[in-house]
């Protein structure tokens, strides 16, 4: 009497056991690169990369510098600048640094923010 119990129980752990499991495939960020995993091109991958996180590092950075000088200005003169060639002519910096290819700064006089937005 226990040996059918126990091999029907047995049969019923192993049964589920096996069973088929789907997983949902891991989400991937949206603005990942899309990689396309062949050895042979994977050089160009890389270089997509590297050429992407430069352009990003040099607008944060550029940016947060624009930002710091702005907030300068705004410590000694009690406002804030009227556009940023005014952070120029008040010799707070020396010349405005470049936007990275296709984008412009967007400086809102009003609240002192900047931007690097697309042209």
């Amino acid at each position: 009497m226990k040996t059918p119990f126990l091999l029907l129980v047995s049969a019923c752990v192993i049964l589920v056991g096996c069973s088929k499991k789907e997983t949902a495939p891991a989400p991937t960020p949206t603005n990942a690169p899309a990689a396309s995993g062949n050895p042979i091109t994977a050089p160009v991958d890389y270089l997509g990369a590297v050429a992407k996180a430069k352009t990003v590092a040099e607008k944060t950075i550029d940016t947060a510098a624009l930002k710091q000088h702005i907030q300068l200005f705004y410590a000694q003169e009690g406002r804030f600048p009227k556009d940023l060639n005014e952070l120029v002519k008040e010799k707070y910096i020396p010349s405005l640094p470049p936007a990275p290819h296709g984008m412009k700064f967007s400086y809102d006089a009003a609240k002192g923010e900047i931007k690097i937005v697309p042209q």
